[in-house]
């Protein structure tokens, strides 16, 4: 019997009260058909109300994929729980799920993508719940904010700290979802699900045993549907015992803005000169300096912002494959992309689902992680999942709590302060305009990473600006390279309004950075 309906039916039976999982990240494998559905049957019958939703990553974009804003409305979402959430443009309207957020009219929960993930295979497996050490002494430990993002969800705590055999963990109870929505490329009609035109796999299969073994119901949408029997097994992702229902959606995009990249899924190699290189300047001059920080063979985890651009640093530098980039969607290898496409590779190695790529995370099993930083504090910390004033600008901390939490070596880059003016001239950093805001700040509004917890635990923590570069040290944050052209004084102790040190053997940074030839890296 055919389990193809259309995504109305497959929405039909979702009941109040119902906790539901999606599998997403942004436009990346967004089921929005289905979720469009959802809502529509909301706005049309009052039905299905008082709904919690669970995203490890966000579902939907600023940019045409509404994904969790169909059914951002009152009366039918009353929590969410996410590692991350939509974000975009200061002068963009928030989507409607940042202001239910910031107007308190549902509980909402920023968790560590990772864990949300651990909390779905703990689901699946019957199990009471995840002891983990990720997310300790940040925003997430229940000692600061425990992963409230307002007044509702503070009021009902979703994590605490427990003793066991000895050592403080933070519990997160198990997720055990009645529904699971999920997203592939072709699914026969007795539901098996193969994803060779998607970037990733994400956590669908997880997503679905945790649904199934609950007595849930998993709704997978896709492309196209074949006949039972013509997909090869090993092909086979998600089968079809765990998928109630398969609803077809043909005309769905890739990922964000994307309709379809086959360099994104794998099915063709891109030549290497077809990535665009960044052009000279102050934004290059970071990700050249934060390249200098790797080694060759190791295994280095990129995150958004100036950090991206390193693969193309490595690029034009004619080392690429000199590292190997693993991003927490899941691919391994190949060049990150960027902008809309970020969370994609093209020419990846190979694609590992989301939990599995966590649990390497947390664990610190690769060797290097380039991070972006909002602020930084006196004591190394960084926040990089909250600005206040313009929550949406942010998507939360994602895998970035994960990522961090056991990572050897770290490297954080941004600008300096927020606002500054500057051009490069003649080898020089020239800072025509001081910036409005401070980024280095006597205490974070938000603790993304702790720095006490990374100085205890050995960790090695780097921050890489435009005019100076900074190490996180046991006796506190230490200006170890001044640009040239930067009067330390003036442009990075005046600057800052924590104090900082200086090392004993202060240096200039590379003056091949500051000019527009090749730097000649050699990892």
């Amino acid at each position: 019997m055919s389990k193809v309906i259309s995504a109305s039916e497959a929405v039909a039976a979702i009941p109040d009260g119902a906790m539901v999982a999606v599998n997403s990240s942004s436009g990346l494998c967004c089921p929005d058909a289905v979720l469009a559905a959802l809502g529509a049957r909301f706005d049309a019958t009052g039905a299905p109300c008082d709904l919690t939703t669970i995203h490890p990553i966000a579902a939907g974009d600023f940019f045409g994929m509404k994904g969790i804003d169909h059914i951002a409305k009152p009366g039918c979402l009353a929590r969410i729980i996410g590692g991350s959430y939509p974000s975009g443009p200061t002068k963009a309207e928030p989507p409607k799920i940042w202001q239910m957020i910031t107007g308190n009219e549902v509980a909402a929960y920023n968790l560590p993508s990772g864990v949300v993930f651990d909390m779905l295979r703990e689901g699946a497996g019957r199990r009471p719940g995840v002891l983990t050490k990720v997310g300790m002494e940040t925003f997430v430990d229940p000692d600061l904010e425990g992963g409230a993002m307002n007044a509702r969800a503070a009021a009902e705590p979703i994590v605490r700290r427990e003793r066991f055999d000895g050592e403080d963990w933070l519990y997160f109870k198990a997720l055990t979802p009645d529904v699971a929505i999920i997203r592939g490329t072709t699914a026969d009609e007795r539901g098996n699900l193969t994803f060779e035109s998607e970037g990733a796999y994400l956590g669908a299969m997880e997503m679905a045993l945790a649904a199934h073994n609950s007595g849930g119901t998993v709704i997978a949408q896709v492309r196209r549907v074949a006949e039972n029997g013509s997909l090869r097994p090993h092909d086979v992702r998600v089968p079809g015992i765990l998928v109630d229902h398969v609803v077809e959606a043909p005309e769905m995009l890739q990922t964000t803005a994307t309709a379809y990249d086959p360099a994104i899924s794998g099915e063709l190699i891109r030549p290497l000169s077809s990535f665009s290189i960044p052009e000279f300047g102050v934004q290059k001059v970071i990700a050249r300096r934060v390249a200098q920080e790797l080694k060759a063979g190791w295994a280095v985890n990129v995150g958004f912002g100036v950090s991206a651009n390193v693969p193309r640093i490595f690029l034009e530098e004619g080392q690429h494959g000199a590292v190997t980039w693993v991003i927490e969607q899941g691919a391994v290898g190949g060049i990150p992309l960027l902008d809309f496409k970020f969370g994609c590779a093209a020419n990846a190695e190979a694609f590992v689902a989301s939990p599995h790529q966590f649990a390497y995370f947390q664990a610190g099993g690769f060797d290097c992680s380039l991070l972006s930083f909002l602020e930084i504090d006196a004591n190394g910390s960084v926040n990089v999942s909250r600005l206040s004033a313009t929550p949406h600008r942010t998507a939360g901390a994602g895998g970035f709590v994960d990522i961090t939490a056991r990572a050897k070596r770290i490297v954080f880059s941004g600008t300096f302060n927020a606002g500054a003016k500057m051009h490069i001239e003649e080898g020089r950093l020239v800072i025509d305009r001081e910036g409005h805001t401070a980024k280095i700040v006597p205490a974070v509004d938000q603790v993304s990473f702790s720095g006490r917890r990374a100085t205890s635990q050995g960790q090695a923590a780097t921050y890489v600006t435009e005019r100076c570069v900074i190490e996180l040290r046991e006796t506190g944050l230490t200006v170890t390279e001044v640009a040239p052209g930067v009067d330390v004084e003036r442009d990075v102790l005046a600057q800052a309004e924590t104090p900082l040190l200086l090392a004993e053997d202060l240096r200039e940074m590379d003056a091949a950075l500051f000019a527009p030839d090749l730097i000649g890296l050699a990892p």
